[in-house]
């Protein structure tokens, strides 16, 4: 039921604008409230409103909301994975209450400060720092590439305090000192609002840094909550760009009049993407009921990334292949994967990153430096 109700939201309201917002550089902002009423918006967390979904039912979720684009399943990714469940996990009662309610609502929405100018792969360097003074918190530094930046009325932001640890911080929107520009040009994820945000004295209140977290566990843990839902959303692509490539070949002739699906070699490619999406579903369904059962460790999670995002490139570049000249305009939705895609195999820890975490799993032994 909840693969299908995602499903026909996604066919219904999203399919027929997507291709538009993607040309414009536009998030469809007005079907935020609609997702929220659906229960898309912290649907695997438990109270305050959220949908108490289980780890699998909200991964085919992400899979439907990505299988029409990247950047719509990232909106729903961040706000749940990487806003609400840190103020869930790591926050006050009061934080909670004041928040939780407003996001899964749609009423609020809210980004993700980690990622900085100089340090992506690595967050152990990041400059931003925040500095005691009395009863506030003084920010100064700079994050990047963030999800939802110039759009969020609340900030989870990720700063070095005094004594070198790093704390999380809820910082709203107009609070002096804090600003935002959006990062303009890119030709990934256009249908998705990607900012940076500047903290030049910014003063905030101690009732404002997130009491439970402390150390770069507390934004790692949120990165692996949005990570499980990216080895589930990138799926849907490839579905996508399957399903685009399936359909054409069966009705485009060449050679005698024949269907190009009637030749070894198109066969082949189709054979070769079904398969990898379905061994893709079957890692990311084991992932998610370990997860649900609380045995999902961070060494799994990097191979569901990892994987799965690989696979939906490939997939992607496969159909393209498939659809001739035609798989390069936008009349068919396989470019605009491919191009989101690049974005998705990068973000929240790169190809090469989640295999080192794989290789000191498997050896004892990291590689990062």
């Amino acid at each position: 039921m909840v693969r299908q109700t995602a499903r026909r939201f996604a066919e219904e309201r999203v399919a027929p604008l997507i291709r538009d917002c993607f040309r414009d550089a536009r998030f469809p902002s007005e079907l935020i409230p609609e997702m929220a009423e659906l229960g898309f918006l912290g649907a695997n967390l438990e109270g305050y409103g959220c949908a108490g979904m289980s780890n699998v039912e909200y991964g085919l979720v992400m899979q439907e909301l990505e299988r029409v684009d990247s950047g719509l399943r990232s909106f729903v990714s961040v706000q749940g994975a990487l806003v609400m469940y840190p103020i869930l996990s790591y926050g006050s009662d009061e934080q909670k209450e004041k928040w939780l309610p407003l996001l899964q609502s749609g009423k609020a929405v809210g980004c993700f400060g980690l990622t900085e100018p100089d340090f992506g792969s690595n967050p152990a360097g990041m400059r931003t720092t925040a500095r005691r003074d009395g009863a506030d918190w003084v920010l100064n530094g700079e994050k990047t590439w963030i999800t939802n930046g110039s759009a969020a009325d609340i900030a989870v932001v990720w700063a070095r305090a005094d004594d070198s640890v790093v704390y999380g911080y809820l910082v709203e929107r107009g609070t002096p000192g804090y600003t935002t520009s959006d990062i303009h040009g890119k030709w990934s994820m256009r249908a998705s609002v990607t900012s940076s945000l500047s903290f030049a004295d910014c003063r905030v209140k101690e009732s404002d840094r997130l009491p439970g977290a402390k150390g770069l566990k507390g934004p790692l843990a949120c990165l692996s909550q949005a990570r499980h839902g990216i080895g589930w959303g990138v799926i849907g692509a490839a579905m996508d760009c399957y399903e685009t490539a399936r359909q054409y070949t069966i009705l485009r002739k060449q050679f005698d009049d024949r269907p190009i699906a009637s030749h070894q070699l198109v066969q082949e490619k189709l054979a070769w993407m079904i398969t990898e999406i379905t061994k893709a579903q079957l890692l990311a369904v084991q992932a998610g009921r370990l997860k649900d059962r609380g045995k999902l460790e961070p060494a799994h999670i990097s191979m569901l990334k990892r994987n799965n995002v690989a696979m939906a490139l490939d997939c992607a570049r496969l159909s393209r292949d498939l659809l001739g000249a035609n798989g390069i305009t936008d009349e068919y939705p396989i470019m605009r994967h491919l191009c989101n895609l690049e974005t998705v195999k990068t973000y929240e820890g790169t190809d090469h990153i989640h295999a080192l975490v794989i290789g000191e799993r498997v050896t004892g032994i990291a590689a990062y430096k």
